[in-house]
């Protein structure tokens, strides 16, 4: 296939690319850093580096396309509640744009990575399927699940095909890059610069943490579905703050400094989800456990 990964200079999106490229297909960037890519990947077909706003630069970048895969997100559930108006704007105003140059085009499908962590809100029960209630408590899941609206509404008045994943905590060697989301990332980031980790509450806090390469096999799965989803992405078992802390202190045999800071009110206190509906129907399992997944990313960053 021709593929676009808008997004594709970040953390899954690279690896994404590394795996499509890997099985023969075509693949084109588009990301305001896509150029840091082309020395890496020289097989790529072309890298569009622009602005998410920047229409006619992802006109151009769509040109020839069989399939588009959106992981660009301007913000992260940290900062999202600081400037919710940008959120909106940066992120649900563009996407919807992109929706409508994919309706002047001949760009049909597209793979949309949305956010387990965060859609849902409080949860009701655990673990949490697809069926229940989204109340998210930050601006950045809110916008997640209004483009996800948005795709269910374009699948169904002009017929594009869509398929909505919703990963929850990804992590894995590289996404230390620009340390702004992601636990374990920040974590290893830390960890390698000799400084303390910060951990907003008790570190009772408890979240689902799905390997990068779970993730992306799970992107691959959904090339190949006309379902769309949404499908939960995730390890079905939860993790405290705490207890990644002593995983990761056992594995580098030495004590790790952790700094308690006053608990966050966006921060819901237990998110686990339950994946039997991506297993189902996109054939897919995750395959790596939280202590195998910890051994390789701290290998591969120490």
């Amino acid at each position: 296939m021709n593929i676009l990964v808008m997004g594709g200079a970040g953390f899954i999106g690279s690896v994404l690319i590394r795996r499509l490229l890997q099985d023969g297909h075509r693949v084109s960037v588009f990301d305001r850093d896509a150029r840091v890519l082309i020395n890496q990947m020289p097989e790529l077909a072309s890298a569009t580096q622009a602005d998410f706003s920047d229409v006619m630069s992802l006109a151009e970048a769509m040109t020839g396309v069989d399939l588009i895969f959106h992981l660009i997100s301007t913000s992260v559930p940290s900062t999202s509640n600081k400037n919710p108006v940008h959120d909106v704007e940066s992120n649900l105003v563009n996407t919807v744009k992109l929706l409508e140059l994919m309706r002047a085009t001949d760009v049909k499908r597209i793979i949309y990575l949305s956010s387990g962590g965060t859609v849902y809100g409080n949860p009701v029960s655990l673990p949490i399927n697809e069926c229940h209630s989204t109340n998210p408590t930050c601006s950045y899941g809110i916008v997640k699940l209004a483009i996800e609206k948005y795709l269910q509404m374009y699948a169904e008045l002009y017929q594009l095909d869509v398929t909505i994943l919703r990963p929850s905590n990804p992590y894995g060697p590289g996404q230390t890059r620009k340390g702004v989301q992601g636990f374990i990332g920040t974590c290893v980031d830390k960890i390698n610069s000799g400084q303390a980790i910060t951990i907003w509450g008790d570190g009772s806090v408890v979240r689902d943490y799905v390997y990068i390469d779970d993730v992306v096999s799970a992107c691959v799965k959904a090339m190949y579905t006309s379902q769309r989803g949404p499908f939960n992405i995730s390890s079905g078992v939860g993790y405290s703050l705490n207890q990644l802390v002593e995983m990761m202190e056992k594995f580098l045999d030495k004590k790790i400094e952790v700094i308690y800071q006053e608990k966050r009110n966006f921060d819901v206190p237990e998110v686990v989800l339950d994946n039997q509906l991506a297993r189902a129907t996109l054939g897919w399992t995750p395959k790596t456990t939280i202590e195998n997944g910890l051994k390789l990313t701290l290998s591969n960053q120490a």
